[in-house]
């Protein structure tokens, strides 16, 4: 469900401020799946689980991982909101 994807993503990025990057990791890519599950691949909320995990990478160095996925985040958010 949606409101479950909300909250795992919630701990993920409680957990990825105290360092705890493994298991927010799993956190925001678990509230990633259900979101695209749930929703769609093109919806607003799979952007914002795509960018908290996109702020994980750049702080674990993992930059060519996380440019893939803004450029991924930018086409969702695009879809769905438009240009403007």
């Amino acid at each position: 469900h949606p409101d479950v994807a909300r909250s795992l993503n919630g701990l993920g990025a409680l957990l990825h401020e105290q360092g705890i990057y493994d298991e927010a990791k799993r956190l925001y890519e678990s509230s990633l799946e259900i979101r695209r599950k749930c929703l769609c691949e093109d919806h607003p909320d799979v952007a914002e689980s795509l960018n908290n995990l996109i702020r994980l990478l750049n702080t674990q160095g993992n930059y060519d991982e996380a440019k893939r996925l803004y450029e991924r985040s930018l086409e969702v958010r695009r879809k769905a909101l438009g240009e403007d």
